[in-house]
């Protein structure tokens, strides 16, 4: 296995990709014999195409509860009784002091986050992209969103003439484990929403959550998708199982060393993405959190999840610093890596 780890990653530094099945045979075969080698390519090959800088970013749960959809493992869905708080669209002051709090943390962007099915036009959407302007208005931080699914391109260019510059919509999972997951939405509503964003001329963040029964080849064959797809960032998210949800009942967290391998193959894959370890970190790496950049990663979500709490500012920052990484400045521009796309490079590099 040490030689098929140091072939894949002359391949990648080479400007070659890993195959699904090259991947599946990474987080099949490498075991802890091996892990440390996988670990230290995926560091390499971050460090080539990367560099050392950490891109932080914050969320808020702009809106809680009562969400219709029935993804297994969110704890907002009316289906489940989780005992979730619950609220309405929060109000501009809240806004702008989770902006202010963002920014105190180092981070470049603040995310809206709202538990629904999507947007359609009419007050919801009115009271958001009032949300979004205020944010990007005071211009501590980027106003970013995720606000789920979308099928009105006009809806995506008002987020867009808000101010809106990222938006956030997961994949979640591989399209052969999709149904598995949830029944109310499908894997190509997904793939239609982040085709109108890219139209609208907004940057795209999309990534998935592992450890909710998925093989290890639907693990290569998300991170494939993702490839295709061609986000400005990647979040990777690690099941927290939350009591009341069908995933809480199911899976258990997995194992941090099985964490580890899936961010290094992650980074095989999408070697020139940020990649950005999000919701479950804390509750699977525990200590060895800051193993999470020599294994590839290099974005983070600092302060609190939706409905979980996340490390402190201060112990992300020590993190970063026991790995030798550096935090990107907040600054004026785009949260992307990579210069955002014309809307005929979405098109051409988009959804199909």
């Amino acid at each position: 296995m040490r030689d098929t780890i140091t072939h894949l990653q002359e391949k990648v530094l080479a400007g070659g990709e890993v195959t699904v099945d090259e991947a599946t045979e990474l987080l099949e075969g490498v075991g802890r014999d091996d892990l440390m080698d996988l670990l230290a390519a995926a560091d390499r090959i971050r460090r080539h195409f990367i560099g050392n800088e950490v891109h932080l970013c914050s969320i808020i749960n702009a809106k809680s509860g009562r969400c219709a959809e029935d993804c297994g493992f969110c704890a907002q869905s009316v289906r489940f009784d989780t005992g979730v708080e619950e609220y309405d669209v929060i109000d501009d002051e809240t806004a702008l002091a989770a902006a202010a709090k963002a920014h105190e943390n180092g981070a470049e962007a603040l995310g809206l986050v709202a538990a629904w099915r999507g947007l359609k036009k009419g007050p919801e959407l009115e009271r958001v992209t009032a949300l979004i302007r205020k944010v990007s208005e005071d211009g501590r931080v980027h106003a970013d969103a995720s606000l789920g699914l979308i099928d009105d391109p006009d809806v995506a260019g008002q987020l867009r003439e808000a101010g809106l510059q990222t938006y956030n919509h997961n994949l979640e999972t591989a399209a052969s484990h999709f149904d598995k997951v949830c029944e109310t939405h499908s894997h190509q509503d997904r793939l239609k929403t982040i085709e109108l964003v890219r139209e609208a001329g907004m940057n795209v963040c999309s990534g998935g959550i592992v450890g909710m029964g998925e093989t290890p080849r639907q693990r290569a064959e998300l991170a494939s998708e993702l490839r295709e797809i061609d986000p400005d960032m990647v979040p990777l998210n690690f099941l927290n199982p939350i009591d009341g949800t069908p995933a809480g009942s199911d899976f258990k967290p997995m194992e941090p060393m099985e964490a580890l391998k899936c961010i290094a193959v992650f980074r095989f894959m999408l070697p020139r993405h940020h990649i950005m370890v999000a919701g479950g970190r804390e509750a699977v790496l525990g200590q060895l959190a800051p193993m999470m950049y020599l294994s590839g990663a290099s974005a983070a979500m600092v302060g609190d999840y939706l409905t979980t709490g996340g490390m402190s500012a201060a112990e992300d920052q020590e993190v970063i610093a026991q790995t030798g990484m550096e935090p990107r400045p907040p600054s004026a521009g785009s949260t992307s890596p990579r210069p955002m796309r014309t809307v005929a490079e979405g098109v051409a590099r988009g959804c199909t």
